[in-house]
């Protein structure tokens, strides 16, 4: 992957998981433009032409379904498929596309904040034999309620058809490196384990490749646009592959003794928020204080008993925005750094 001009994914669906067996999640990461979605949109047409096997993309929302054919097809078209056309029909009042390849019905679209409507259709889809979930890492970091959730339900609710009550069903995802915290890393154990220089990690279930295409790295180096914007983060992560949102500053641990100020609770896990009284320091790691009575609540799915939410809580909040501006805090890892982050960005 590093070295070609344009990525091959054959290395990565033959790679076993960590078990040494076949996994059913292909994850697949690189800088921009390194030919990921290509290589997978071109993989799965060419597996409906050869073998029939059909093919579900997913993605996020409803209103992403718009013009699909054309978003999955266009670009491969014109390089790989000039004798062929592709189109899409709307199903069920814009629950889902059909998609029909040359007049061949060869796969659908669906998305997964309509997760309980497809449950209760879910024999329509029971010939999928690949799922493709492209930018399951969006730049925005607008992901769904409950997404991980919703994700493994279209995904049980298409592999049980067919007759079977399982069967195997590869789902391929694909994303430039935006977040290490993404909810799929998090869930995985991914975020924890990934490297700088990791090509392969495995874990139970799935495999995962991170590549770098020198070639797509290159390409507009000389263009006026990018000369512009040469030191910009977003620069560094479309050509260099870095994670847009994540940064390594702050990420130590502190020195002397220090103080628990409160308990914070962020997606279901719990941070500690401790300072130090020698240097001034604000500390967030994942070892709590149980017994400690300041309990802080971000989102309103994470509220319960004897928790506060943060927003109610006036003098804390502006003190730790007053806090993180001044860089007075410091973080055991990402995960702890996004859950401070994500409190701060609360408004009354």
């Amino acid at each position: 992957m590093c070295d070609s001009i344009f990525y091959d994914g054959n290395r990565l669906l033959n790679t076993l998981d960590i078990n040494g067996k076949k996994p059913e999640i292909f994850i697949c990461t690189s800088n921009r433009s390194a030919g990921k979605t290509t290589y997978f949109n071109r993989y799965l047409t060419n597996r409906f032409i050869k073998y029939g096997e059909k093919f579900s993309l997913i993605y996020r929302y409803r209103y992403e379904l718009d013009g699909v054919a054309d978003k999955f097809f266009k670009d491969i078209q014109g390089i790989f498929f000039k004798n062929y056309t592709m189109e899409d029909k709307t199903r069920m009042k814009g629950l889902y596309k059909d998609l029909y390849l040359n007049g061949e019905h060869c796969g659908y679209a669906i998305s997964l904040n309509s997760a309980d409507q497809l449950k209760k259709n879910s024999h329509l889809f029971s010939d999928t034999k690949v799922m493709l979930f492209d930018e399951f890492m969006p730049e925005t970091g607008n992901y769904c309620s409950k997404e991980t959730t919703k994700f493994q339900s279209i995904h049980k609710s298409i592999a049980r058809g067919s007759g079977q009550q399982r069967r195997y069903l590869p789902v391929i995802m694909i994303s430039n490196p935006v977040t290490l915290v993404n909810p799929y890393y998090l869930q995985f154990g991914i975020a924890d384990r990934l490297r700088a220089d990791t090509k392969i990690l495995k874990g139970n279930g799935w495999v995962l490749e991170q590549g770098f295409n020198e070639s797509a790295a290159k390409s507009g180096l000389d263009m006026g646009f990018d000369r512009a914007f040469a030191d910009s983060d977003y620069q560094n992560y479309a050509k260099q592959g870095v994670y847009l949102l994540d940064s390594t500053a702050f990420i130590e641990q502190p020195k002397g003794v220090s103080r628990y100020v409160c308990t914070l609770k962020y997606e279901g896990n719990e941070y500690g928020v401790r300072e130090y009284a020698d240097t001034g320091v604000m500390y967030v790691s994942d070892k709590v204080d149980s017994s400690y009575r300041i309990k802080i609540t971000v989102t309103t799915e994470d509220h319960q008993i004897n928790y506060v939410m943060l927003q109610r809580n006036d003098y804390m909040l502006n003190m730790f925005r007053r806090y993180f501006e001044q860089g007075v805090f410091r973080f055991k890892n990402q995960a702890c750094k996004e859950a401070l982050i994500r409190s701060l960005s609360f408004t009354n």
